[in-house]
């Protein structure tokens, strides 16, 4: 099985974060995967984006034009990139920062308030985990047994006081209903 995965937004909104995250954790599970990320010059504020690739089988290309999931963050995202998904694939909007709707009816959608649910939840840098949770919960791209091994080889020695709050923030995108 494999899953071709664009993670978009803004730079600052942990856009390359979650992406590393979603393939270490592929690289736990002992799954063949290509993390490539990509950002515009002013790194905050400029567009960013990260293709991962979770495969059983060898990887030919990193390179992800038409994603089986497509996670947005942001409404230029959505702009720019809501054509390029599969059909049959699935579309996470943030729908905090992206008011508007899906256009196709071809895709699957989910809309999630990350960023307000990080904000109510006091942690308001984490939209990108709870979103990355709530995809993980949707989809099973990666098993949400040994989420602390994970996070424990993303998050930095020096940050490590934030390995419990991104594990919340995974477990709140887990559980959010629509």
């Amino acid at each position: 099985m494999t899953t071709e995965i664009l993670i978009a937004g803004f730079g600052g909104q942990g856009i390359l974060f979650a992406g590393k995250f979603l393939a270490n954790k592929g690289l736990l599970e002992g799954r063949n995967l290509s993390w490539l990320p990509s950002y515009g010059p002013e790194m905050r504020g400029g567009t960013a984006n990260c293709s991962v690739v979770l495969s059983d089988d060898p990887i030919g290309s990193p390179i992800v034009t038409n994603p089986d999931v497509l996670i947005v963050m942001n409404l230029p995202s959505l702009d720019k990139y809501e054509n390029a998904v599969k059909t049959g694939g699935t579309i996470f909007v943030d729908s905090t920062l992206i008011k508007r709707k899906v256009n196709r009816t071809d895709v699957n959608v989910c809309y999630i308030p990350a960023t307000a649910l990080a904000q109510q939840n006091d942690m308001p840098t984490l939209a990108n985990m709870i979103m990355i949770g709530k995809v993980i919960g949707e989809c099973q791209v990666v098993k949400m047994d040994g989420m602390e091994d994970a996070v424990n080889k993303i998050v930095s020695a020096r940050h490590a006081a934030l390995k419990e709050i991104n594990l919340k923030a995974l477990k709140i995108g887990n559980d959010y209903k629509e």
